[in-house]
């Protein structure tokens, strides 16, 4: 059974089964599947250090700066700060809690605040809003803790 070849726009041939996967479906479908894999990876993959690097580094660049206005701030909720890698919480009127914003699990960063967690939308960690303890894991570790001040009804880490 002969090989059929078939010329190509730059104008090599292209035989059948000659071994080379670039120009097929097959190929297509290797290079597609490999790289979604390594977007999932990227996506997930966080290591110990990673959490490490995003905490020193919300420690200096951002300190002396307003975050936020008092009032920006819901009794019982927070917000995140992604800038900032900082998520402030105000507990109870008047009272201002602070952590890093990522997460002791994996390190991804937290993505809201409700119910009175602040919670991480990669494998559901909940931490306490008063003290940043794990309220429901599958983080063991609480989130770092972190120091604001209030002045003149802004925000600001210290």
């Amino acid at each position: 059974m002969p090989h059929r070849s078939e010329a190509q726009a730059d104008g090599t041939e292209l035989t059948p089964g000659d071994g080379s996967a670039g120009g097929t479906r097959r190929g297509l479908l290797i290079g597609a599947g490999l790289a979604g894999v390594a977007g999932l990876a990227a996506a997930c993959g966080g290591s110990g250090d990673d959490g490490g690097g995003a905490g020193s580094g919300g420690d200096g660049g951002g300190a002396g700066a307003a975050l936020a206005s008092v009032g920006e701030i819901p009794v019982g909720g927070g917000k995140v700060f992604e800038d900032a890698k900082v998520v402030v919480c105000q507990p109870r009127q008047g009272e201002f809690t602070a952590f890093s914003a990522t997460c002791t699990h994996r390190g991804c960063s937290v993505g809201s605040v409700s119910g009175g967690t602040i919670n991480c939308p990669c494998h559901g960690s909940k931490f306490k809003i008063t003290d940043g303890s794990v309220a429901s894991p599958p983080a063991d570790e609480p989130l770092a803790a972190k120091k604001v001040t209030v002045q003149g009804g802004k925000i600001m880490l210290a």
